[in-house]
């Protein structure tokens, strides 16, 4: 499973990056701080798996996550964000996000996500 982190905080990228290591299934983890090195990654590397946050420079997640569902690109999208309310919520799962997460609060649910993705 090739899995894409897509975020410009360095602090959470390693945090992630510890906790997928841990995960099975895992053969690489690709790192896109901004949405045009995201975008260039998810042509080139085509990911299982985004982890894609929705406050990035440049272009925003949201952006990109409408850009990946309707592209040719197959893969699960996981917004994991602080921006945590109703709103982002439902225009997240409207464009096809496979699940919506909070940062710091349900970080830990990573390994169980990335487990159904990889067994379905």
């Amino acid at each position: 499973m090739i899995i894409l982190i897509v975020d410009d905080n360095k602090f959470f990228i390693e945090r992630m990056i510890g906790l997928l290591e841990e995960a099975e299934g895992i053969g690489y983890i690709n790192v896109a701080h901004d949405y045009d090195e995201a975008y260039n990654c998810l042509n080139q590397e085509r990911p299982d798996l985004v982890l894609l946050d929705i406050n990035l420079p440049g272009k925003n997640g949201i952006d990109l996550l409408r850009e990946i569902k309707q592209s040719d690109i197959k893969c699960s999208v996981v917004m994991i964000s602080n921006h945590d309310n109703e709103y982002y919520r439902q225009r997240c799962k409207l464009l096809g996000a496979e699940y919506f997460l909070e940062k710091s609060t349900d970080f830990g649910m990573v390994p169980s996500i990335i487990n159904e993705v990889y067994t379905a």
